[in-house]
């Protein structure tokens, strides 16, 4: 008895820029209620998960990523670079 494969496509991470992530990591706080910006620099300064929302799969997202990177990208986009 042939059995076929099923494939499904999962959303991945790398395919989005880090800009995209951001992005729909700050409105997942912001539909939640939070100020967006105080979380993330919190996530950001501290490494800890929990001050980004699971909403949405934005914890997951920004948990996948360097911070080091992430706060280079904001460096760059804040200077012009």
């Amino acid at each position: 008895m042939k059995r076929d494969t099923l494939m499904f496509k999962t959303e991945k991470t790398e395919d989005k820029s880090k800009k995209e992530i951001l992005t729909e990591i700050f409105d997942a706080l912001e539909e939640r209620g939070y100020n967006a910006i105080d979380q993330m620099v919190g996530y950001l300064t501290s490494g800890d998960p929990s001050y980004i929302t699971s909403h949405n799969n934005a914890r997951n997202m920004i948990t996948k990523m360097d911070r080091d990177d992430l706060l280079e990208e904001v460096i760059k986009a804040y200077l012009d670079k």
